[in-house]
């Protein structure tokens, strides 16, 4: 079979995205996660597609909530635990969880399994989204002209 052409590609030969743009001491809680950005790698403008697998032990974010994007994680294999405000819930394969924008419950994703969960996580992308962690001394922010991490009173952490 030829290789595939845009619009249709492998998400296998899509670079891996490891790590976290989070500074630390933040970053390194994030464990074992790997990213391959579906949506960039294929051009997408308007909204994010990545595939994502967590290794056991791993987490998709610090918990977090977005003033203007919406976001959708649909779960191909193993389990996550959602953590959000009505508590913890078990996602498995064929399960998936949706986030409205501006909708105050601050959530995230942990892998407590002994093996790597797979999901695609979709969200669109707006400038001047800023995202809050009500657990962290860390927001999100977006004036239109680029996105940086602050302390809750404003500071900026170091780039």
């Amino acid at each position: 079979m030829p290789p595939l052409q845009l619009p249709a590609l492998d998400p296998a030969a899509v670079p891996e995205v490891r790590g976290s743009g989070y500074p630390e001491p933040f970053r390194s809680r994030m464990g074992d996660r790997v990213k391959h950005r579906l949506g960039e790698a294929c051009g997408l403008t308007k909204f994010g597609v990545n595939l994502v697998t967590l290794g056991p032990g791993g987490q998709s974010a610090l918990r977090h909530w977005h003033t203007l994007e919406d976001e959708f994680v649909y779960v191909l294999a193993g389990e996550i635990v959602l953590v959000s405000e009505v508590g913890e819930q078990t996602l498995g394969a064929g399960m998936c969880a949706g986030y409205p924008a501006a909708k105050r419950d601050a959530h995230h994703f942990v892998n407590r399994g002994t093996a790597p969960a797979v999901y695609l996580e979709v969200g669109n992308r707006i400038d001047g989204d800023n995202a809050f962690y009500p657990d962290d001394d860390l927001l999100w922010c977006n004036a239109g002209d680029g996105e940086y991490a602050a302390h809750k009173d404003g500071r900026r952490y170091p780039d």
